[in-house]
């Protein structure tokens, strides 16, 4: 049986990251599941609330850093740590659900594709803050202006790859700014990419939404570094 490996970084998420795990955990991709959550040197009681899954009993491997690295760092210890044919990337927040992988997996399966993003915003209209709406497609826009793209969603926290596909990034962000980073690199390389819609429950600064300005202009830096860059 082929198998998935699904990176769930997380960060002060107690209230959600139970939840969570148990969506992912129970969804039935027709594939050999492996999670691998990364709590990001949480101080909110997410560690806690990780500690029904530290046995690994439950199919769950659980690594605790000792202080906040940022997402990247945490995505970058689950693919050193993923064993499966296909990774993927799942948020703790809840605003996307682990259901859609059954259709995100298809391309790869299918071998018709090396990468598939699902996209918050293909086929759809103004979802979530405007301010952030409007930047995430901003960002899409540049990105297809440098990489001759035509991608409508590169933040999206749904990222599939095939391993093999994956092995050839490299990858040195931190924070966020790992989401332009592998874009660019997965265009560079002429990756077959394919961009699928999917649902989206977006939530606010005030419900925890963590991305900021700052990290907008972190993205333009990284996708103009990857492009222009040695």
């Amino acid at each position: 049986m082929r198998s998935i490996s699904i990176i769930i970084p997380v960060y002060n998420e107690a209230r959600t990251v139970a939840e969570l795990i148990e969506k992912v955990r129970s969804v039935d991709l027709g594939l050999e599941k492996e999670i691998l959550v990364v709590n990001d040197g949480s101080s909110d009681g997410t560690r806690e609330a990780l500690g029904p899954y530290e046995d690994g009993s439950r199919g769950v491997w659980v690594h605790h850093s000792p202080v906040n690295l940022g997402k990247g760092a945490s995505l970058r210890i689950g693919f050193q740590r993923a064993t499966a044919d296909i990774v993927t990337i799942q948020d703790a927040d809840l605003e996307l659900d682990p259901a859609e992988f059954r259709r995100l997996i298809q391309p790869i399966l299918s071998d018709e594709a090396d990468v598939v993003y699902g996209s918050r915003f293909r086929d759809a209209g103004i979802r979530g803050d405007l301010t952030f709406y409007l930047a995430n497609r901003a960002l899409s826009l540049f990105t297809n202006v440098l990489y001759r793209s035509s991608l409508t969603d590169i933040e999206t926290c749904y990222k599939v790859f095939r391993r093999d596909a994956l092995s050839q990034l490299v990858l040195r962000a931190s924070r966020f700014e790992i989401e332009p980073e592998m874009t660019a690199q997965v265009l560079k390389r002429g990756l077959r990419l394919v961009e699928l819609p999917i649902g989206y429950n977006p939530r606010s600064k005030a419900d925890g939404k963590k991305i900021s300005w700052k990290d907008g202009f972190a993205a333009l830096a990284m996708l103009v570094n990857q492009r222009f860059g040695k």
